[in-house]
């Protein structure tokens, strides 16, 4: 689906810094951190502008974040089809490269609530290294 009618259909009144934070961050296929994400904005904004755009895909629910083991929260767009972060998924850390992903297709585990608390949200952090640090470690092992 295009920009324009997805952000129409969630409500979300269009800007050009919008439609760029939106496009960069599902061309990135993998949730970005605020770093990240600045890194590759041209032209530049200031910090309290891209937080407050950012907050308001996410209540327009456009896309989905993720606290890291850092603290620092990665944006991810959710895909057109789904309002939400789709699935209800679990995502990956990697310790070494701080890079994470979404574990597309994996459940998150069932948590049972007591009667009358309502649930806002949830996440899962699975944290390790990745298969590119790994290769990398391997790689330098196997060089000496």
């Amino acid at each position: 689906m295009e920009v324009d009618p997805l952000f129409r259909l969630r409500g979300v009144r269009l800007t050009d810094l919008r439609r760029r934070l939106f496009v960069a961050l599902r061309s990135a296929g993998r949730p970005l951190s605020y770093q990240e994400i600045i890194a590759g904005l041209e032209p530049k904004v200031d910090k309290v502008t891209l937080y407050r755009n950012l907050d308001v895909l996410l209540t327009g629910r456009l896309i989905h974040r993720v606290l890291g083991l850092d603290g620092a929260f990665r944006y991810c767009a959710n895909p057109a089809s789904q309002c939400g972060c789709p699935g209800d998924h679990p995502h990956g850390l990697c310790l070494r490269c701080g890079r994470m992903w979404c574990f597309d297709g994996e459940p998150m585990p069932r948590v049972m609530v007591p009667e009358g608390f309502k649930v806002e949200g949830k996440q899962m952090v699975v944290f390790g290294i990745c298969a590119d640090c790994m290769r990398k470690d391997r790689e330098g092992l196997s060089s000496d």
